[in-house]
């Protein structure tokens, strides 16, 4: 009888063990990173650049799963609805983290909630961008053409409800310009279109359209920062192109579902760390215009909720909403 106990106990005993193994021995088959927006974009660039160095450092692969819609709220609804085990995590932005339960009349998921935060990656200005052949090199030009012809000219953006989106918003408040929002699944298809004309105008960030002004491609007009972007250093910042007090830009950050052990969250932490810190992956990520951050699980969370505080006035002052 007492031999039986015991061996009952022992059962129990590495039952109750093995949630701690298995957090030990994490990762042990491939991590999915859902990427909330389609391929071509930044935050799909930049998914790629920084995982391909996670899959090195966690010695599993990252898959990239690209999930575009609704203004990043479709992919980060999957990773909000997924199992919290470490095996499925979302590169969010501040559209999926902030703008979104700003501007959408319904959420499906609460950003601080339904998620556990990893580690903040990097934040990207934004760029104001049009085709060449619209024939204006500076920001005043386009100014003068808009306002001659209002309603003419559209611009383009990766989706409702988006930074890029709430940047064109912005740039009408503030310059008095009529100049419809014509919203894309994404930066990929958007920025297709502005190089084959179809649009002439876009707010972009640097990593998925510096290739193409350098190729002549596309003409950058202002960088939206306080400070030039280190890739486009012959850009001037919008306020130096005479529209002062205005900054827009995006971040991304790696987030995991809520109530992911604790332990889950910190080996993809210091992982996330690791990689940014790689020479490689920062040379790459400097090019694309982006600043590199890199955080602990806490200052993703405060981040969070101070974008919600300070971008909430800002939405409702620019009046963009998402019918």
């Amino acid at each position: 009888m007492i031999a039986a106990a015991r061996g009952v106990l022992a059962i129990l005993l590495v039952a109750l063990a093995l949630p701690a193994l298995a957090e030990d021995a994490y990762p042990v088959r491939p991590i999915r990173l859902v990427v909330p927006f389609p391929a071509g974009g930044p935050t799909d660039i930049v998914s790629r650049i920084v995982g391909a160095k996670l899959g090195e450092i966690l010695k599993q692969s990252i898959v990239i799963d690209n999930r575009g819609g609704a203004g990043g709220s479709i992919g980060s609804e999957v990773v909000a609805k997924a199992e919290p085990d470490g095996y499925t995590i979302l590169m969010g932005t501040l559209a999926t983290h902030t703008l979104n339960s700003l501007i959408l009349p319904k959420m499906p998921y609460d950003p601080v909630r339904d998620f556990a935060p990893i580690a903040e990656v990097l934040i990207n200005p934004n760029l104001l961008l049009v085709n060449p052949s619209l024939g204006v090199e500076s920001v005043q030009q386009l100014i003068a053409l808009l306002k001659a012809n209002p309603g003419k000219y559209g611009y383009g953006s990766s989706g409702n409800g988006t930074p890029l989106h709430l940047a064109g918003e912005l740039f009408k408040m503030k310059t008095g310009v009529d100049m419809p929002h014509i919203p894309y699944r994404g930066s990929g298809p958007a920025m297709n279109d502005l190089m084959a004309g179809q649009i002439m105008i876009m707010f972009e960030t640097p990593a998925s359209s510096v290739s193409f002004i350098r190729a002549g491609k596309i003409r950058a007009l202002a960088v939206n920062s306080p400070e030039r972007c280190a890739a486009l250093p012959e850009v001037p910042t919008m306020a130096e192109a005479g529209v002062p007090d205005y900054v827009t830009y995006t971040w991304n950050g790696l987030f995991a579902p809520a109530k992911t052990p604790r332990p889950v969250i910190d080996v993809l932490n210091r992982a996330t760390l690791a990689a940014l810190q790689d020479p490689a992956v920062r040379t790459r990520l400097t090019e694309l215009g982006t600043d590199v951050h890199g955080s602990s699980p806490e200052a993703l969370g405060g981040l969070v909720t101070s974008e919600l505080a300070k971008w909430a006035p800002i939405v409702k002052a620019s009046g963009a909403k998402v019918d």
